[in-house]
């Protein structure tokens, strides 16, 4: 089977990047054939055959003259279409793996794939793995970056909220231009052509349902996460948080914790926005960004880790990378986290934001030791599917099943 994966991104940039090198890898192990297509960048490490992507886009950054462009090309992009039937001509997948591909790349390209089919009479599937809530909501986290409130206002359909709440980058302009691309897309319908959408947490499934478009091609499957060996490892005195020190991440409200649990060690790895307060944290040992063995020996040795999210996260990797080493997590009880975590059977769950309740959690578990080794042995008991398991459910998928 050939199989295209498409993703804004083809460089490590977060975790749909993982997710799309990781799949790649497992089925090429497994006899497919895998090529890529996305934006161009100096970083790029996947691709196609023929060399075709899309110009960079920087929100961020870039020249003034190319961001007058951007509203028109976030929306519809000319270029994509084009690029990418360079692509389809040349390698005649099965299946279209659609990711993560709306403003850079659009949705413009689900409609060159149906019109590719339709010229070249090639039956290919359209796969859409939901990374975020993009489809449902214009700046993809379903948060107001104003109020710092969870909000699910567009939910439905009702993209105006979108301006309202100025939720794109807390910009009038970026978020009319956020909404202008849901309405567009949304009377445009191409989304129609979307055979499956993969949800990686049963509460992303909920929040897609809402479009009655979407809720009879949605599919709950959890993220996969890869086997580690087990190791008998002496378990030591701090507690682990791991991953981006943002205020979606629940950094302000682990911080809080840290202060209010002084005598309690806790270890950083990781970096971001709010770094120097993490600095300032005298309890705190701040390791940095830490990847492989580094990483594995800091998951291992941990009584306990903590996922502090204030977000609808999904199916955060942290939380499962831990569970497979032993380590219990103390998670919030937000968006999908509940659906990884039993709580108090292979650990803990608190009210995002409540900085106190996680501080006496984390105080009950560092005075009970033998809790928390109950928790370890019961998170090498889950199961969890590895990336043979996950492609065994996906290739049926692929199939039209």
């Amino acid at each position: 089977m050939r199989v295209l994966i498409i993703n804004k991104f083809l460089y490590p940039n977060g975790g749909s990047e993982t997710y799309i090198f990781k799949l790649g890898e497992a089925l090429e192990q497994h006899g497919h054939e895998v090529q890529y297509f996305g934006m161009e960048h100096e970083g790029r490490c996947v691709g196609n055959r023929v060399n075709a992507y899309t110009s960079g886009m920087d929100f961020h950054g870039g020249s003034k003259l190319s961001k007058l462009t951007y509203p028109i090309k976030t929306i519809y992009s000319k270029e994509a279409r084009v690029q990418l039937r360079k692509v389809l001509d040349d390698f005649k997948p099965d299946v279209c793996h659609l990711n993560n591909f709306n403003y850079q790349l659009t949705p413009s390209i689900i409609l060159e794939i149906v019109k590719w089919r339709k010229e070249t009479g090639r039956d290919c599937k359209i796969i859409f793995t939901a990374h975020d809530y993009q489809l449902v909501c214009p700046n993809h986290q379903l948060k107001n970056p104003i109020t710092h409130e969870n909000c699910e206002k567009c939910l439905g359909g009702h993209f105006m909220n979108c301006v309202k709440g100025k939720c794109v980058h807390d910009s009038t302009a970026k978020s009319i231009v956020g909404m202008m691309e849901a309405e567009f897309w949304k009377w445009n319908g191409a989304y129609k052509y979307i055979d499956k959408i993969i949800c990686c947490s049963e509460f992303l499934k909920t929040k897609m349902d809402t479009n009655p478009l979407f809720a009879t091609k949605t599919i709950a499957m959890h993220n996969f996460v890869e086997k580690v060996e087990p190791k008998d490892v002496e378990k030591k005195d701090y507690v682990l948080y791991f991953g981006r020190f943002s205020e979606e991440k629940g950094i302000n409200t682990l911080v809080e914790t840290c202060n209010l649990l002084p005598d309690i060690q806790f270890i950083f790895a990781g970096s971001g926005p709010l770094e120097n307060k993490v600095n300032q944290l005298k309890n705190v040992k701040n390791v940095g960004f830490q990847t492989g063995g580094a990483l594995d020996k800091l998951i291992r040795e941990a009584k306990f880790s903590i996922c502090p999210s204030e977000v609808y996260e999904n199916c955060p990797f942290s939380v499962m990378e831990s569970q497979q080493r032993g380590t219990p997590v103390i998670g919030a009880n937000i968006g999908g986290i509940p659906e990884l975590i039993t709580d108090g059977v292979d650990g803990r769950l608190f009210t995002s934001r409540d900085s106190k309740q996680l501080a006496s959690i984390i105080r009950e578990l560092w005075n009970n030791p033998e809790e928390t080794d109950n928790y370890a042995k019961a998170c090498l008991n889950l199961e969890r599917d590895d990336l043979e398991a996950y492609c065994d459910k996906l290739v049926p998928i692929y199939l039209g099943g």
